[in-house]
């Protein structure tokens, strides 16, 4: 018997939920569910699970509770938040957003499965659509603006990675399609821009913040940063003008081993010491506690003072992030503001979550390997608490920006 399966949209944003159908099948049939896709870079992500049809001879994953495999329970995008890479601690990542992401799907026979009764493959994009995509060369900037459709000014926001280097655009791609005016920008190991990591002068920052404001139909710009790129974010609203709102996706608040300086300003590194790295029975390295202990707490002179910042502060926060202690850093934020006669910022804490919070979908990355030490190490998270997580932080996100910033009431509607 040949099965047909059903995806609508078949073409859509990654970041939108699917509905998956399989009709054709036998009253009650046993059969398994395989999803897998391929990055740029040819590594393979796979995830399956096995169901039962219904009396009527359908699946309908937003029905049919999976009985099994990489997943269990009622998850109708179980199959692309569960995926794992073939090649170990690989972490998935869209690098080219003006292609899609080829979903192949395949329902087979019985629960240990050999035979295929259908496929289909739906395509995830990256742009919606009327989205534009500019590279920007301007001065020393180096980054990728993506304007929605319509008439300008828009709502602006720069959005800025940890330390991997290089120019990553899928969360600024998504942005867009909500109405915001997105400047994905890279800081070092893109183009003609330092090849190592060496410091932070925000002054880079600023002229970026200034090419945004062009666009920007509010007199200030939104910045959203995870990592690293989330400690630069609280920097330039501590010290620059035109911010409106920020967002800190798991970052430290503090200037890390690197020096952050602006001016006559100058915030020292906290450093690490390499002896406090743990290495697992499996060799993966265990760096929650490398950075140097935070000693004065709120009033370490290592901390960005953040209380100076003119727009408010959203931090999410991973409570199973193993790349440093989100958590307790941003509780550490929170003391410096009420310190300083500032209301406290918004903290929204999530269990069971690691490091990368990422857009809706994208598979929870528990190790890879990391950029400047150039081995695997634990970012952890539990890929179900994870995945619920990510569809969350990316409606607080949109809702964040959507209040402070004005315009883009796309948000509103959302369906997550």
């Amino acid at each position: 018997m040949a099965a047909t399966v059903t995806v609508k949209p078949s073409r859509g944003r990654w970041n939108e939920p699917v509905r998956i159908v399989v009709r054709a099948l036998a009253p009650g049939q046993r059969v398994t569910l395989r999803a897998s896709l391929r990055d740029e870079r040819g590594a393979l992500f796979r995830a399956h699970a096995r169901y039962c049809a219904d009396a009527g001879g359908e699946l309908d994953l937003t029905r049919a509770p999976a009985l099994g495999g990489s997943f269990a329970g009622l998850e109708r995008m179980g199959l692309f938040w569960a995926q794992e890479p073939e090649k170990p601690f690989w972490r998935l990542l869209k690098r080219d957003v003006q292609t899609p992401f080829a979903v192949e799907l395949e329902v087979l026979d019985g629960h240990e499965p050999e035979l295929l009764l259908g496929r289909a493959v739906p395509e995830r994009d990256f742009l919606g659509p009327g989205v534009r995509r500019q590279p920007v060369r301007v001065g020393q900037v180096r980054a990728t603006l993506f304007l929605p459709p319509g008439p300008r000014p828009f709502p602006g926001i720069i959005d800025i990675y940890g330390v991997g280097g290089g120019l990553l655009e899928y969360r600024a791609s998504l942005l867009a399609g909500h109405g915001f005016a997105i400047l994905a920008l890279a800081y070092y190991n893109f183009k003609d821009l330092p090849k190592k990591f060496n410091s932070i002068n925000i002054s880079y920052f600023e002229e970026a913040l200034c090419y945004m404001l062009q666009y920007s139909q509010v007199p200030g710009i939104g910045l959203l940063g995870i990592s690293v790129g989330a400690d630069i974010c609280l920097s330039m609203a501590s010290f620059l003008k035109n911010v409106s709102a920020t967002v800190s996706i798991n970052g430290s608040g503090f200037s890390g081993n690197k020096a952050i300086s602006y001016k006559e300003n100058y915030v020292l590194p906290l450093g690490y010491d390499p002896r406090r790295i743990k290495v697992s029975f499996s060799g993966l390295l265990g760096i929650v506690d490398l950075m140097n202990d935070s000693v004065g707490g709120c009033e370490n002179p290592s901390t960005i003072p953040m209380e100076k910042a003119q727009g408010p502060i959203l931090f999410i926060v991973g409570q199973d992030d193993h790349n440093w202690r989100s958590e307790s850093y941003a509780e550490i934020a929170s003391e410096r503001f009420q310190a300083h006669g500032k209301e406290k910022p918004q903290i929204i804490s999530y269990p069971g979550t690691g490091h990368y919070i990422e857009p809706p979908y994208f598979p929870c990355c528990p190790a890879s390997m990391n950029t400047l030490l150039k081995k695997p190490v634990i970012w952890s998270g539990d890929p179900r608490a994870h995945f619920k997580a990510q569809v969350d932080a990316w409606k607080q996100i949109l809702n964040f920006f959507c209040t402070h910033l004005g315009g883009a009431q796309k948000a509103a509607s959302l369906k997550l």
